[in-house]
């Protein structure tokens, strides 16, 4: 009975719900101070996130910039462990502990819709835990740590297009009660953040404008190729690991999905804070 029950637990996100498609949304999660810096305003709307949204999903699937393999890769886990993936922070920090079910059968399941959709090699991690850019955003948003994740990888040496692509291949998802998460930085130069309270440059205001225009306008295409067309591209994102998971929220809503700004704040300077809801147009 008790092997009936965990293969039932197991299963339980896999079913069809009648509620409607699960919305996609795109956290920029900052520093790794968040998880102890109460000051933090992005903190304080991650402690709000369920009475945001209301609707619990049946396991939660993150794309991380902290993730990045030359071939997509999810992790295969029964258990989660906390990857402490920075150095040089408080100690206090490394005590921290968020440890989520895994989701195999979610894992598999992206798997097998990855291959489906042309994306020929997909690998399984069956020893990675979550990195912060999973586990610092959650434990404000689901401190209980029930329910299950996956993560999946990005590909830094590839481009937006092919992270929308790798989104919409995962689309079905949000039919099961699965949560897309991308969670990254809107922002990510890190050679250029300042002290806390630091007024923010002009070049991090253009791109930050410049983003949340072309999402609330549904222009995906100009974010896709945002290094080409977006003021600063280059320098709001030197390297892109930040940016592809919100690439991948954006194609796993769909083509027509409208954008929503859920939060706004900037610190460090440079550092935007700004975090996108992704509803499907009926």
């Amino acid at each position: 009975m008790r092997l009936l029950h965990s293969l039932n637990q197991k299963y339980r996100f896999f079913s069809i719900c009648k509620r409607g498609l699960m919305d996609t949304v795109y956290i920029s999660h900052g520093s790794p101070m968040m998880a102890i810096d109460e000051s933090i305003p992005a903190r304080k709307f991650l402690k709000t996130w369920q009475q945001i949204f209301k609707e619990r999903p049946n396991a939660i699937l993150v794309i991380s910039g902290h993730w990045d393999t030359k071939e997509p890769t999810v992790n295969v886990v029964n258990r989660n462990d906390t990857i402490y993936d920075f150095y040089g922070f408080p100690k206090s920090m490394y005590k921290l502990k968020y440890t989520p079910p895994g989701a195999p059968l979610l894992a598999k399941r992206v798997k097998e819709l990855l291959m489906a959709n042309g994306f020929k090699r997909v690998h399984e991690d069956k020893t990675r835990g979550v990195d912060h850019g999973t586990w610092v955003p959650l434990m404000f948003m689901y401190p209980e740590a029930d329910i299950p994740v996956c993560q999946l990888s990005v590909q830094t040496d590839r481009d937006g297009t092919y992270h929308y692509n790798l989104g919409k291949a995962l689309a079905p998802l949000r039919e099961e009660g699965i949560l897309i998460m991308g969670s990254g930085a809107t922002t990510h130069n890190l050679g250029t953040m300042q002290p806390s309270g630091s007024p923010v440059p002009s070049w991090a205001l253009q791109f930050d404008t410049w983003l949340k225009n072309a999402l609330l306008e549904g222009r995906y295409e100009d974010v896709n190729h945002y290094d080409s067309r977006a003021p600063y591209g280059k320098m709001a994102h030197p390297w892109p690991d930040h940016f592809y998971p919100l690439h991948v929220a954006i194609g796993a809503a769909g083509e027509n999905a409208k954008a929503k700004l859920v939060h706004h704040s900037w610190d460090n300077g440079t550092l935007s804070y700004a975090s996108y809801q992704f509803t499907a147009r009926k």
